[in-house]
Order: C-alpha cells, then structure tokens, then sequence
C-alpha cells in the first residue's frame, strides 16, 4: 500500500479508531480538534476514500477503515521500534509481525524463534495464525511483512520461497486395523469412517485437487473445521483422518499411529510468502534468513 501521508496522520487515524472519539483522541494527542480532523482529512485523500463513519454519539471506522487499520498499526510499531533502536544502538531492536499456518506455527516455528531469541533477545514477533486464505491476504494488504504459508497460490504480486515438504498420512488409533500395514493404498480407506477437514481450508482444496488428477476421491463421513479436532475423534476410536504429517503426533503417542500413503503420495509444501514489491525490515530479514538456513530442506 502506497500512500502520501504523514506519521502523524497515521497516530490522528489509530487514536480516534481506539478511543471511538474525536475528543479524546485530540486530547490524547494533544493537539486542537480542528487540527486532529484535518489530518484525518488529509490521510483519507492520500486513501481516495472515507475512513471513519460520525454520528452524534459515536466515531467507528468504515470498511475501508477496517481494513486499513491493520497496517497502519503494523507501520506506527515499526517506526516506533525504529526510532527506539536508533536512539539504543547498542540493542538490536525491533518488531517481526509475520502470518502463519496454524500447524507451521506449531510444530516448527518454536524451534526456529528459541534460536532467533537467543541471538537477538530485544527483537519482538508478532505471530498471526491464520488460515492459509487468510494468511496470504494479510500478506498481499501489508498487514503482515511476510508469511509462512502452503505453495500455490497464484498471485503475480506475491513471491513464494519454499522451506520443506509435508506429505499427508494416515492417522489412526494403534488398534485400528490399517495399523498393521507399513504403507496405506488411498483404497484401502473407503471402509472405514473418514474425518476430513472442511473445504475452506487450504489442505483440503490441495489434496482434493491432487487425488482427482488420480481419479481419486474421498468419502468422508465427518468433517472439521479444525485439523486439532479430527484428532480428537480419531483418539475418541469415530474414525480414521487424513492429516498433514506436522498436524500429527511428532512423538510416540499412547492412542495414535499414522502411516504414509501411497499410490500417490500426496505432499504440501511450506514455504516464505511476501510481496514482491516489499522490503523486509532488518529484524525480519535475520528472522528469514534463520528459517531457511534451519528448515530449507528437501524434507522435514
């Protein structure tokens, strides 16, 4: 998003969103009314749109204002990280916001954020776990600096660096029948209750597109919102799921198995997701570097 406006525009915006009132954000600020509609004024010709709706009692922000407000809180922190860093050079200081899949977030990104922390312990991150529809959309609006999200999205204006591969398996119960098999057939699944989960989720629309280039297709008897919650009834003995391995157990489970299957083999892969046109800060340029030296790899 690129706009001619001031720092100040930005915080009259932030202030009247947050207190829902001109007075009190003029207060806040310590600058006239008059002055304080001014600069909303000048930073919604800078928009091409109105921003705030007014009524006698209350100040909210438009659509448009909602959905502007997500970067112009992301730009203020990291000014203000700036200017903070500048005037501590000593400190390496700073604010990663970044979007995530929910089980990247989970499962690898801690170990990533330990080892980021200890070499830069006054670096801040804030951490969106989002879908991955969601999760590229605050990438695409600069709500986000950058994202870590599946491959396959076709956006000129987003560039996609690729971290590891996640093949879906088999999760089941360890007294489940298809336990006793090394490797599944996609099959060998059809009598036996399948959890899947729904069609807003990005896995789903992945490993749907993938079998039906095989003339595959699953017969699911129930479906989830949440990978978490497949889970869930596969311990409780409902069914058997079909996950992403880093959705799984990664130790030794006391109810859980998973099996890879095969015939084919059905992989997402996880990788960097920015705008092409952006410019990492500082802190997020170390912070990617740190998660392609640890995780570039062929497989997880």
């Amino acid at each position: 998003m690129s706009i001619n406006c001031e720092i100040l525009d930005l915080r009259a915006f932030q202030a009247v969103v947050e207190l829902e009132s001109f007075h009190r954000a003029a207060d806040t600020l310590n600058i006239s009314q008059p002055a304080l509609t001014r600069r909303i004024q000048k930073l919604e010709q800078a928009i091409g749109a109105p921003l705030l709706e007014r009524t006698t009692r209350h100040v909210a922000p438009t659509a448009m204002g909602q959905e502007v407000m997500p970067l112009v809180r992301r730009m203020l922190e990291e000014f203000d990280g700036s200017l903070f860093a500048m005037k501590d050079g000593t400190q390496r200081r700073g604010l990663i916001t970044m979007a995530c899949v929910p089980t990247a977030a989970f499962y690898f990104l801690p170990t990533v954020i330990r080892t980021f922390s200890q070499q830069y312990p006054h670096i801040r991150l804030r951490i969106r776990d989002l879908t991955a529809n969601d999760g590229l959309q605050a990438v695409a609006r600069g709500e986000v600096e950058f994202g870590i999200n599946l491959m396959g999205n076709s956006d000129p204006d987003l560039v996609f660096e690729p971290l590891i591969n996640d093949p879906f398996v088999l999760a089941m119960r360890k007294d489940h029948p298809l336990a006793a098999f090394e490797t599944i057939r996609w099959d060998q699944l059809e009598p036996y209750p399948l959890v899947v989960v729904d069609r807003s989720s990005g896995n789903r629309t992945l490993l749907d597109g993938a079998l039906a280039r095989h003339n595959l297709k699953l017969n699911w008897f129930y479906e989830v919102t949440h990978l978490n919650t497949s889970l869930g009834l596969v311990e409780a003995g409902l069914g058997i799921s079909v996950l992403p391995r880093l959705a799984t157990p990664q130790d030794d489970h006391p109810f859980l198995v998973t099996r890879p299957i095969v015939n084919p083999v059905v992989s997402r892969t996880i990788g960097i997701v920015q705008r092409r046109s952006s410019i990492l800060s500082p802190a997020a340029e170390k912070f990617v570097e740190m998660l392609l030296k640890t995780w570039k790899t062929p497989n997880p």
